[in-house]
């Protein structure tokens, strides 16, 4: 009875409705709200007919059409427990061709979850996933309930970048034995590319593209189809990547931030071998999703770097020179920013996870 009452909230509450204007580097723009009545929305992306699909955390995947959402049955069961559930989607760019949709969740693995990567076929009518199979499953041995990661990420190539954390257990992260603290590359049908850096080597898990990361829930492309991402820190120590293939992120050897308790983390914020942030935040921002913009409707910003805050409430926008925030986009909309994307019309939307609400930014009238 409780999911039947939350489908009718949210068709209830659906439907694009000015929400407000804000003062920007950009000048003023418009922000509108697409959908509320969200329990917990995680992530959304784009399908080509204009709708959109959104994730809830709970294990609910909806599609958003012409002011209404609808649930998308078909859904992998999910492992909802403390930060795991249904987590990431998206829309390859051959979805026309190929109706697959991806979708990134906590999977039950006995007493525990790993993050894992199912894909399945959109029916034509929008309200089921067909074929659904699970093409990734980080290795076991993880409990709790924190730091799945779980970006997943379209490569030029086609192959799949997707983030995982290292699910509170600091060393695994430079255990190249599991998946935890790593982003993985694997192919669209779940096999391993040849070029991986890791292909070969003895007790390395094959799929790990980088490693050395806490927990990092944000990724991107750059116009150069290079991979950025965002992780979670400690205190003080959330960073922003540029990541390379094999590198090590050093995590928790090497840290900006502090324990929760105040005491040091590892051995310093560098040693030889392990890779620098190209930013990072102090006090930690606690950052989520993240994209990097084409200038399409705001020239201004084109290739800047946005990212939601969880913890302060606001969008942060990285200048793509400097690498560095250089400005924080905020109102009464952005609270708990889980996801920010461009829409194909260049309209940047994010999901407000306080408010249960997807908004719309454009260009102010």
């Amino acid at each position: 009875m409780r999911v039947f009452l939350s489908f009718v909230a949210t068709l209830v509450f659906s439907g694009m409705a000015f929400a407000g204007s804000w003062n920007t580097s950009a000048g003023a723009v418009r922000v509108d709200q697409i959908v509320t009545g969200l329990d917990t929305p995680w992530a959304l992306d784009f399908l080509p007919d204009g709708s959109f699909l959104v994730t809830e955390r709970n294990g609910r995947l909806l599609r958003v059409s012409g002011g209404k959402a609808r649930s998308v049955s078909g859904v992998p069961k999910v492992a909802a427990r403390g930060q795991g559930g249904l987590l990431d989607v998206m829309v390859p760019r051959d979805f026309a061709t190929s109706r697959e949709v991806f979708l990134t969740y906590s999977r039950r693995q006995g007493s525990g979850a790993g993050t894992a990567l199912a894909v399945g076929r959109l029916s034509a009518d929008g309200t089921r996933l067909n074929d659904v199979r699970t093409i990734f499953e980080a290795a076991r041995g993880s409990s709790g309930g924190r730091h799945f990661g779980s970006r997943v990420v379209e490569a030029r190539d086609g192959t799949l970048f997707m983030t995982l954390g290292e699910r509170g257990d600091r060393p695994s992260a430079q255990d190249l034995s599991n998946h935890n603290g790593t982003i993985i590359r694997i192919n669209r049908d779940g096999s391993v590319p040849r070029d991986n850096p890791f292909v070969g080597t003895p007790d390395a898990r094959p799929e790990i593209w980088s490693y050395g990361h806490r927990n990092p829930q944000g990724a991107a492309l750059d116009g150069r189809g290079r991979l950025w991402a965002v992780e979670h820190g400690a205190q003080g120590g959330d960073e922003l990547n540029l990541i390379r293939k094999g590198a090590n992120f050093g995590w928790p050897v090497i840290s900006y931030g502090r324990h929760y308790s105040g005491a040091k983390i590892g051995e310093g914020t560098a040693k030889q071998g392990m890779e620098q942030p190209a930013h990072y935040w102090d006090p930690s921002i606690a950052p989520s999703g993240m994209m990097i913009y084409s200038g399409k409707l705001f020239p201004a910003w084109r290739g800047d770097i946005f990212v939601g805050s969880l913890k302060f409430d606001y969008i942060s926008r990285l200048d793509t020179g400097s690498v560095r925030e250089v400005e924080q986009l905020k109102g009464d909309e952005t609270e708990r920013v889980r996801d920010i994307v461009e829409a194909p019309d260049g309209s940047i939307w994010f999901i407000s996870v306080g408010q249960g609400a997807v908004y719309k930014i454009s260009p102010g009238q």
